[in-house]
């Protein structure tokens, strides 16, 4: 196992994001576009949306199980083209027992944005 350090770990910004709208990526079976609520707003006081995309459509067929759910991201990586879509964070979750990707998600619910301490 590699270690990092605290202060890299520090670096990683992690918040509790709800799923608004998830769509599937044309000509792939796994990929959802996903529009995430993190908060966050434009300089109109707009509520911004941010882009994520995620390898899960083959664990969630139907879609709105998906919509409104709270779920653990990190907002901090680096923009990245998938499919020729713009991803800005990762969607966090383990291995379930059969295989299912599992979500980390608050035992009750929480504002947008909840930043992970």
């Amino acid at each position: 196992m590699e270690y990092v350090t605290y202060e890299e770990f520090n670096k990683m910004n992690m918040k509790i994001g709800t799923i608004m709208e998830a769509l599937p990526i044309p000509e792939t079976d796994k990929l959802l576009k996903c529009q995430i609520d993190f908060g966050e707003v434009d300089e109109n006081g707009n509520r911004k949306l941010r882009q994520i995309i995620s390898g899960i459509h083959e664990y969630y067929p139907d879609l709105s199980v998906l919509i409104n759910k709270q779920v653990l991201y990190i907002v901090n990586l680096e923009p990245r083209k998938i499919k020729g879509y713009e991803s800005n964070g990762m969607l966090m979750a383990v291995d379930g027992i059969d295989g299912k990707p599992v979500f980390l998600v608050p035992e009750v619910k929480v504002g947008v944005g909840s930043k992970v301490r």
